[in-house]
């Protein structure tokens, strides 16, 4: 008995032959190499990633905003504004040195003092910051480059907290 085609298979059959027949259409490119197109899934109605827990202002902000740390390939902290740091030997004090050329959008440059006041604010939102807060004796920094956290124990997922892993 022969087989009568349905609709669906006469639509994917000559859909088929005409990508067959004239192949695929060219990837579209922008002009100029160095621009980045990214289309997001959702409206980004906040900016600040500190009071919205919705995932087009987390990747928002990881495009626009530096951080201290961020993870490399293997996912290990790497200083992304910190220019140098060092851990004392007790593992209670970390002392951060931002790098040269940090600045706002204004052009004023970014203080130790900003970094201090940045972290209070993460420090009160965030799971880790909240745990980090809990542990932390002081925090200092002032017009410098440099400024550093002292802590009432060692906290070994300083580094990484810093980095956003979490």
């Amino acid at each position: 008995m022969p087989h009568s085609i349905t609709r669906r298979e006469f639509v994917m059959a000559t859909s088929a032959a005409g990508v067959a027949a004239f192949g695929l259409p060219p990837q579209t490119q922008a002009d100029d190499a160095k621009t980045l197109r990214f289309i997001m899934r959702n409206d980004l109605r906040v900016l600040d990633p500190m009071w919205t827990t919705a995932y087009v202002t987390r990747n928002h902000g990881y495009m626009v905003f530096d951080t201290l740390f961020a993870l490399d390939a293997k996912f290990q902290p790497q200083p992304q504004m910190v220019g140098d740091y060092s851990i004392s030997a007790d593992k209670l004090v970390y002392t951060f040195t931002l790098r040269d050329g940090l600045s706002f959008h204004d052009s004023q440059p970014v203080r130790a003092a900003d970094c201090v006041a940045s972290l209070k604010r993460w420090m009160a939102r965030d799971s880790v910051g909240q745990t980090l807060a809990s542990i932390t004796d002081e925090m200092t920094g002032g017009d410098g480059k440099t400024f550093s956290i002292r802590l009432k124990e060692p906290f070994p997922l300083l580094l990484a907290g810093l980095s956003g892993a979490f």
